[in-house]
């Protein structure tokens, strides 16, 4: 029987070793914390404190040394190949910082691309793709390709995409770093309106003040560990 109160997500004792030649880097080191749903988070510290790795773990792009993820309930390490792969695809969304959009592709069809790999009906996938886009403030560009847009604009593309597959968590690593601060301010007001109108979870990992400030929770890793765990009134 399901638990409404479990978390949406849930890290326990993570660790994540890297071996560069005969050198290792210890990414995370017992890293722990629960999310969930609905939460508006980030992850912060500073460089080198695991907040993209944690990111990376929660979203199956890389797996522990040792230690559980679970997203949803779901052991990620008990998981074949495929099944991780539907997970990434229907109840996971990513906002990168350097937006991965696909460059021969509109921002329409980058919009609708997760849909059409989940087999959703083209009008089904125009209705939402359009609405998407229209939310993030893109009406009429539509028939853009990324080179035809700004650098703002192709992030809210990327927004779009993620929420698109109605994930149960977007994933955004530093979806503000490269953007001015009204370009981020716009996008982070998108983001929340998301998360508040369709529960969508939002955990982002950042050193952004911008996005810390709209953050209702703040984990602080330091040298792969929880620091502190702040949550705002």
């Amino acid at each position: 029987m399901s638990n409404d109160n479990a978390p949406i997500v849930k890290l326990e004792e993570v660790t994540k070793v890297y071996r560069q030649g005969e050198t290792e880097v210890r990414a995370l080191r017992g890293l722990s914390f629960e999310v969930q749903a609905g939460e508006f988070l980030a992850l912060t510290g500073p460089s080198g404190s695991g907040k993209t790795t944690a990111l990376n773990m929660i979203g199956a792009l890389d797996t522990p040394s040792s230690g559980k993820v679970w997203v949803e309930g779901r052991d990620l390490s008990g998981l074949s190949r495929k099944q991780l792969s539907e997970m990434r695809r229907d109840r996971i969304g990513f906002v990168f910082q350097a937006y991965n959009l696909i460059p021969v592709l509109t921002a329409y069809e980058n919009a609708e691309m997760v849909m059409r790999l989940q087999g959703k009906a083209e009008e089904e996938r125009r209705r939402l793709a359009m609405e998407l886009l229209a939310e993030v403030g893109l009406e009429g560009l539509e028939h853009r390709r990324p080179d035809q847009l700004s650098g703002g604009q192709q992030q809210r593309v990327a927004i779009a995409r993620a929420i698109a597959s109605r994930p149960a968590v977007a994933l955004a690593d530093e979806p503000t770093a490269n953007l001015d601060s009204a370009t981020a301010e716009m996008l982070l007001d998108t983001m929340e309106k998301l998360n508040r109108e369709t529960g969508v979870t939002f955990i982002f990992s950042t050193h952004d003040p911008r996005v810390m400030n709209r953050a209702r929770r703040i984990l602080h890793l330091v040298d792969g560990k929880l620091d502190r765990d702040e949550r705002k009134d």
